[in-house]
């Protein structure tokens, strides 16, 4: 610190809390602040910026490294209220600008329905002088002899005529809150319903029609607005099923097993519009029979039409592999695809029961189980960490597993200041046997350098999983190379052959039944930023598997001889496919955009290719709640029964469009230029990821075992 800084005491009229960390000094004519943590000078800002400097907010000031949590939590807490208050104050100059900004005719209409008086009758237009001494106010009130009154009326108006006006728009907001929060307590409807992309429009369409508004009965929810809603639905389906002449779709089979131990078979469609629940089936006593199997399957396909699908995905079971060929043999132009998530995940578990993983995961997972069964040690962290959770949700429970474990390496430095701090010593869980084994984990430098090495062995996969799990864009262009840039991942991490064979081993093995399929093959070879990046080897190497895809897809023997010829100005990047235009989107737009924008001169490889990268390659991961689905097969009136399938049939369908509206937001593989052997790809791979989870389900469960 320079010489010329003068000391400066603080007075005791500086109230804020920020005052008593940090010191004052005068240079001149300017003061400067210090932090009494790291000793950081602020030439500016005063005492707001160094609240944010202790508090770690970023913006207008570095974080503080070495301040107390407790002092960091204290300058957060601050801070917030400063903000709230400004919020107060913005949103009241709000209203008193709206309220401002209403014409007379608008204030003309208000009294008259404070007043009563019959709204047929027109009123004449009030002079604005006059306004507030008019006989609405007089009637209003008590008479024309109460002087007192008028006095005290026209005296408040002159001085804040607003504020009436917004005391009563507040009170009338809490009004309609706590009616809001009355139904839904007395019907037990979970609060989260809010959260509903429907809420809002519902109270805007009520208040828009005015008083009074008559709710539905429980018979017209039940009868005509089922009905209404079960129309609504299968009128948004159409328009959907209007693009799969373009673009395909994809059946999807997901098995369901019940709480009472029912087997159901929901099946769906997938189009890049999103996808669409079709109806749900009780298979529960002959879902072993292929033949069974096969039937269901054959009824779907008859009524999407043979000519829209381009595959049924179904799980990787055994009986599904053979209802799955059957149905190829019987529908020569669509494929089976086992589902490419449920192989990924299985690779996880793979990895999992090596022992030195396994080593690591249940010393992890003693962490976890400790901190999340207490309470206070669940607080502690949390303080540490600055609200950043130990347990990062997965779409399996094998990808939460190695999550939560990449979480906890990320937030290393905050769990270490956490077993070494005066809040953790004084603890009395930091006497029990699990706090010193805790203590020892997080304390040993070996056990963060084998979680290191773990995660940057499984991030490859994890990032493969969400992608083949999102329903954002098809995953299918990007499946086979997710596949072999894990493997060259890993590769490049161990270098030894013997080493990263055995991680080899096991992709490879759980790859096998997708490895060499023809729609996973095309997929690669039609998506623009993977063919102009690979060399000429891996051309040749699948090229044999788009020829069986191209015969397949096209049964129309001159249509694929016109295809076959139009892939060599695709290898050649001839006409529209070499603007430089069309180069630059190989790397912005998605490969099925890329062809409809640039496929113009190949129109025969250009259909083809957007039936192709149009389509999924899993299964949906998670599972909608409250939804009728089980209820619907337990009852045995037909009436009944037919009005829980129209409810699961809506709701089902509702879920599924809200989900696509707030969906999971992956960028897939921006790569650079590739230098590809026939085993690998290597190459660069960003991921950004957006996830938000809402649940109630106790942590502890899912990162166990």
């Amino acid at each position: 610190m320079g010489s010329n800084l003068e000391p400066v005491a603080v007075t005791s009229q500086k109230h804020d809390p920020a005052w008593k960390h940090c010191e004052m000094f005068k240079n001149g004519d300017r003061v400067q602040l210090k932090c009494i943590y790291c000793g950081k000078i602020f030439k500016g800002g005063g005492i707001h910026r160094i609240k944010e400097h202790l508090a770690g907010q970023k913006g207008n000031a570095s974080t503080c490294l070495r301040v107390q949590p407790d002092v960091r939590l204290l300058m957060q807490d601050s801070l917030n209220g400063v903000v709230m208050k400004k919020r107060k104050k913005q949103k009241l100059a709000e209203e008193i600008t709206t309220y401002n900004a209403i014409g007379t005719s608008d204030i003309a209409a208000e009294f008259t329905d404070t007043c009563g008086l019959n709204t047929q009758v027109d009123l004449l237009p009030m002079p604005q002088a006059i306004e507030h001494t008019s006989s609405l106010f007089l009637n209003r009130d008590q008479g024309p002899n109460n002087r007192k009154k008028k006095s005290r009326i026209r005296k408040g108006a002159s001085s804040s005529n607003n504020l009436p006006i917004i005391n009563q728009s507040k009170r009338v907001n809490n009004q309609v809150h706590m009616a809001v929060a009355r139904f839904l307590l007395d019907a037990r409807v979970p609060l989260d319903a809010v959260n509903s992309v429907y809420f809002q429009p519902m109270i805007d369409v009520i208040a828009s029609q005015g008083p009074p508004v008559s709710a539905p009965s429980y018979h017209d929810l039940r009868s005509w607005v089922l009905k209404s809603s079960v129309q609504e639905v299968r009128t948004d389906i159409d328009q959907c099923s209007s693009t799969w002449a373009r673009t395909g779709c994809s059946v999807l089979i997901d098995e369901l097993i019940t709480g009472k131990g029912k087997t159901l078979l929901n099946f769906l469609v997938y189009c890049p519009q999103g996808t669409m629940f079709l109806r749900s089936v009780d298979a529960s006593t002959l879902i072993n029979s292929t033949d069974y199997l096969y039937e269901l399957l054959k009824e779907v396909v008859d009524e999407i039409g043979v000519r829209n699908v381009l595959q049924v995905v179904t799980s990787n079971e055994e009986r599904y592999v053979i209802a799955g060929k059957r149905l190829t043999d019987a529908y020569p132009t669509l494929f089976w695809t086992p589902c490419a998530a449920h192989s990924i995940d299985l690779m996880l578990e793979d990895f999992k029961k090596l022992e030195w993983i396994d080593t690591i995961m249940e010393q992890a997972k003693s962490i976890s189980r400790f901190i999340y069964n207490n309470n206070i040690l669940l607080s502690m962290m949390r303080k540490f960490t600055l609200g950043v959770d130990l347990v990062d949700l997965g779409v399996t429970r094998s990808a939460t597993d190695f999550l939560t474990l990449k979480r906890m390496q990320n937030i290393k430095h905050n769990l270490q200041s956490m077993v070494t701090s005066v809040e953790w010593a004084e603890s009395p869980y930091s006497k029990k046997p699990e706090g010193f084994a805790l203590l020892d984990y997080i304390s040993n430098q070996s056990f963060w350098s084998t979680c290191s090495l773990i995660c940057r062995l499984t991030d490859p996969i994890l990032r493969l999983l969400r992608m083949v799990s999102s329903e954002e864009r098809p995953a299918m262009p990007y499946v086979y190379a997710g596949v072999y840039r894990a493997k060259e991942t890993i590769k490049k991490e161990l270098v030894n052959k013997k080493d990263y064979s055995v991680y080899w081993n096991i992709i490879d093995h759980r790859w096998e039944s997708l490895q060499r399929h023809p729609l996973h093959a095309a997929g690669f070879y039609l998506n623009p930023k993977f063919f102009y990046t690979t060399e000429e080897d891996v051309h040749l190497h699948i090229r044999s598997l788009v020829y069986d895809c191209i015969e397949k897809l096209v049964p129309d023997p001159k249509i694929q001889d016109k295809i076959v010829k139009e892939t060599t100005s695709y290898l050649n990047s001839a006409g529209d496919f070499g603007r430089k235009m069309a180069v630059r989107a190989r790397d912005t737009l998605f490969p099925a955009e890329w062809w409809s924008t640039y496929g113009g001169g190949c129109p025969n490889l250009a259909r083809l290719a957007i039936r192709i990268l149009s389509q999924t390659s899993s299964l949906i991961r998670s599972k909608p709640g409250r939804i009728p689905i089980e209820e619907m097969h337990e009852t045995t009136n037909c009436i009944e029964h037919q009005r829980l399938n129209d409810l699961a049939f809506v709701q089902y369908n509702l879920w599924l469009r809200q989900r696509t509206r707030s969906r999971i937001v992956w960028t897939p593989f921006p790569m650079k230029k590739w230098n590809l052997s026939i085993i690998g790809f290597p190459g660069g791979n960003k991921c950004r990821r957006t996830w938000k989870v809402q649940t109630g389900w106790p942590l502890t469960l899912l990162w166990e075992a």
